[in-house]
Parts: C-alpha cells; structure tokens; sequence
C-alpha cells in the first residue's frame, strides 16, 4: 500500500469512527482492551477510550507501515542523518545503552566516547558527594546551581522534581529565565563557599544562559578568591573552548548528534547524577534504555510508542482535534506536561515536509496540562463540556508516597476517564434533579447545563511506582512517540528553524535600545513598545 492509498483508508476510517461512540466499541469488539493496551519497560498503556473503530485502529497500523516507520526507526538507530537540514545523526539512545554498545554517527563510532564521559561523570559526581572535589576555600558543596534553558532546563528540571528526595543531601535550583529575579531567587540563603554552578549550553552561545552565567560568576567573585573560582564553575556543552575561557574549571562535552531536548541522558543532567546519587541516574538510564528495546523489537500493534502516536495523528488528523492535555496524577511529575510542550511542540510544530513542500494536514497539536487533581480544578470543565474536543492523557502512579496504592488519587483519574467516554444525557440529569426535589420546569431546565455528551476520548498510562527506570521509561515513550509522528507526517522533528527568528531581533533590538532608541526600519508598534518600555 503506498503513502497515499493508506491516508486515503485512514480518512475514510476516521470518517465511520467519527459517528461512532466509544463505549459501544467493547460490546462490538469483546477482545478490544486486550487489542489496544500494551505493557512495555514498567509501563501499561489502555488506549481502548481512544475514538477508533477497530477498522481506524487497523488503518492506523497501515498507515504506519505505509509511512515505513520501521525503516525510518531503523535509520534513527543506526546513526544516519535523519535530522537532514542539518545533516546529522540523532542518537540519544545511544547514551542511556550499556556500556559497550556499537552505535554510530554518520558511519563513525562514538559509544566508546560515550561510555568515557559516562564514567568521567560518575568520577566526578562521587566525588563531590564524597567532598573530595570541593569549593575554593576547601568546603564540601552544599548546593548547586543549575543554569541552562529549554532542552538544558527542562529535562534535568524534571527529573530531579521526580526523583529528589525529600531532604536531599545536596540541594539542586535551577536558573532558566533571562529575568534576575530567577537568579535572585535561586542564590538566595545559598553560600557562596559551598555552592557549585553548572552552566549547560549546547553552543555557550545562548543569550539568556550566558546573561544568567555571567550574574552568578558575578556573585560568586564577590566573595571567593580569584585562584579558587575555576572550581564552583563546571560546563557542560558541546563548545568546550568556549566554556573554558569563561572560566569553566572543567567541562563535560557531548555531541552535537544530541538534540537539546532530548539530551537530559547526556552529561546535560550531570547536576542531577550529582545530587540524586549515581545509582540513581544510572537507572534511569537503563530505564530508557529497556524502552529502546521494546520500541526495537515490537511489532507495531503492540508497540506502546507507535500506539501512542498513532492515537495522536488519528486524533489531530482523522478527527480533526488540534489540541491534547496532559494530566499527571503523581506530584513528582508536575512538570511533564512542560517537558512535552518542548519535546514535542519544537520537534513537530513544522509547516513543511522533509523534501521542502508545504504540508497539507495538520502537524503536532498544542500540548497543555496540570497535574490532577489540580487541573480537574480548572480546565477539566472546558474537556467535560467544551465545544471542542480535547483528547487527554491520564499518566497514574499507583504509589506515589510510601508503600500504599494512592486511590484517592488516582481513583479521580480512573473517574475522569470514565466521564470523558460516558457522559450523561438529559434525561438522566434530568432525573437527578428531580431526585433532588425539583419541579419538573426546574428539573428540565437545569438538565441542559448537567448534560454532558461524553464520547470523548482518553488514553491511561499506569506505573506501580515513580522510580528512576520508570521514569527512564516514561521520558524514552515519548520520544519515540514524537519520532513515529514525525514519521507519519514527514516532517524532521530534530530541527527547530522557527525557534531562531526571535533570537536575532531580540539581538537587532537590543542595539537600538543601546543607541538610545528605535532605528529608522523598525515597525511602528515594536518601535512604539519600545520607547514605552525605555521610559
């Protein structure tokens, strides 16, 4: 089947889908559940809320053969220059795999450098623990500070919300926003003696890191001899002379085959390995790594990652819903719904195909979220009983502190699951109201405000735990899920053109404002703004 007969099928699927309602499915389709959930790496999936008909399900793996994700996986795996507008290799996998792996870039081998700044890391992680690498004035660190932004941010961000524990012996903030007041807050009730600065920038070129670099240099030179200061700066970046000679005492490099956003394996996490302990990193790494080899090995209708994305392009392409949330029942996990605005909005936000040509669907859905039961506080009414409909993502954690399954937790999950499919019709709020003592007038005209249309769809994602594999898991799922999309859609999601346009002008208004105001071709309202904001 080609490219273009299984879009064909797939719109046609979705077209009958559509019509249908999703609870009426399991009685058409008795082995349904079992059909469409997985378990991989830790990790159940239940996609059977989804709004696909068995047909759409069985045009949606069509489609991905068509789309020949197995061949593009494997093209990822073996290291070739499918990030092809800038002619590299994308490999992240290759830095959570055991040490001893045989990936390459490009044709050249590089786990063997991977596995030497993996170890180089661990060296120096225990060592700061242990306080044999200590500050200028010979005191053990007692905190580190994070600078970094996007894919230098979130990632690590999240996995020490995850993973910390609740008095952690090293105490780990993170600096993103250009904003001083993000510094400020981060340096506050910190001593200068016993705190080491982590500065990750791919290119040590980034405005806003090197601004926030530059501050915390500033404060650490105040009170810390100039012949010590080497010490409390460490770079991660794949620009190591960069980092050097703005006084790194030591850096950690990695490749520039490693995407910002999905490099939180690398040594851009080596803040974490350090306050988390390296066991811990390391099993989250063999977490994603398990993942890899389901995603590997798996035949396509039982692959969690092409599952998840193959609900996502039937949602956003076949039914024309254009937005997904993201709802973490697990605190440790607030920051998920952030992490995936970047992995997967940057990666696939893209309006042209690989070969150049304008696409003609839609590409990746805005992604939003909150952890429950916060969100259930807030924008669960719009998903309940909104005009639109808002595909969402329940990630439930059986356990999430101490030894006893959380069900008031995620029993509202389950709940909210259940409502979305289920609905109620006017009749049945109607009969509540008059349970309730209504009149029948009042009864009836309230039941137009309690009906809710259900048929809505939702996917499950269950762990028994929050541990550093599942964690590991979890993150490696949704890279794979962003890939297999990109696949569909043939777009490159390991570019992100539309993030540099912004970064220029804020360069060219920056010199005007240096020149006492706006240039001559500047548009009337940015240079109006300008003028306000410059008092």
């Amino acid at each position: 089947m080609t490219r273009n007969d299984a879009w064909t099928a797939f719109d046609a699927a979705a077209a009958t889908a559509g019509k249908a309602r999703i609870v009426d499915q399991f009685a058409a389709d008795p082995d349904r559940l079992a059909r469409m959930s997985v378990e991989a790496a830790g990790l159940y999936l239940d996609l059977s809320k989804q709004s696909w008909t068995r047909d759409a399900f069985e045009a949606c793996l069509d489609l991905a053969h068509a789309c020949d994700v197995e061949g593009r996986r494997a093209a990822l795996f073996a290291g070739e220059a499918v990030n092809l507008t800038e002619g590299r290799a994308v490999l992240h996998p290759a830095l959570r795999a055991p040490a001893g792996a045989d990936f390459k870039a490009l044709g050249e081998p590089v786990s063997a450098e991977v596995d030497a700044v993996r170890a180089d890391m661990k060296t120096y992680a225990e060592a700061v623990r242990a306080g044999a690498e200590a500050g200028a004035t010979g005191k053990r660190f007692k905190a580190i500070v994070h600078v970094g932004i996007g894919g230098s941010d979130l990632g690590p961000r999240l996995v020490w919300d995850a993973l910390r524990p609740l008095e952690p012996s090293i105490d780990l903030r993170f600096v993103a926003n250009i904003d001083p007041r993000d510094m400020a807050e981060a340096l506050t009730g910190l001593d200068p003696e016993t705190t080491l600065v982590v500065v990750v920038s791919k290119t040590f070129t980034t405005q806003e890191t090197l601004a926030n670099a530059e501050a915390a240099k500033a404060w650490l030179a105040a009170a810390l001899p100039v012949e010590g200061m080497t010490k409390h700066f460490i770079g991660v970046t794949a620009a190591p002379d960069k980092a050097a000679a703005f006084g790194c005492g030591r850096t950690f490099a990695f490749r520039d085959w490693v995407g910002g956003r999905y490099s939180l394996w690398s040594a851009v996490s080596l803040s974490c390995a350090i306050a988390l302990g390296w066991d811990v990193f390391e099993a989250m790494l063999a977490g994603a790594a398990a993942m890899d080899d389901h995603f590997v090995s798996t035949p396509l209708e039982q692959n969690a990652p092409i599952l998840l994305a193959l609900a996502q392009v039937f949602n956003v392409d076949g039914l024309n819903r254009p937005a997904r949330t993201v709802a973490p029942y697990a605190h440790a996990l607030r920051r998920l719904p952030s992490f995936l605005q970047q992995l997967e909005m940057e990666s696939n936000g893209k309006r042209v195909h690989r070969d150049g040509a304008p696409v003609t669907r839609q590409t990746c859905p805005v992604v939003f979220g909150e952890p429950g039961t916060n969100g259930q506080h807030a924008f669960f009414q719009q998903i309940h009983q909104g005009p639109q409909i808002v595909p969402a993502e329940f990630v439930i954690v059986a356990k999430t502190h101490g030894d006893a399954p959380e069900s008031p937790l995620w029993s509202n999950a389950l709940a909210q699951g259940q409502a979305l499919m289920l609905g109620k019709t006017t009749e049945a709020a109607k009969a509540e109201g008059l349970a309730q003592g209504l009149s029948e007038e009042e009864a009836a005209r309230l039941a137009t405000h309690r009906t809710f249309t259900g048929n809505r769809p939702s996917t499950a994602i269950l762990m028994d735990r929050l541990t550093p594999q599942t964690l590991g898991a979890l993150l490696a799922l949704y890279e794979h899920k962003t890939f297999v999309e990109g696949v569909i859609w043939d777009i490159n999601s390991f570019d992100q053109w539309g993030v540099e346009l912004g970064k220029v002008l804020a360069k060219a208004i920056l010199k005007d404002v240096a020149a006492g105001g706006p240039s001559a071709d500047l548009d009337p309202s940015t240079a109006g703004l300008m003028t306000r904001l410059m008092g």
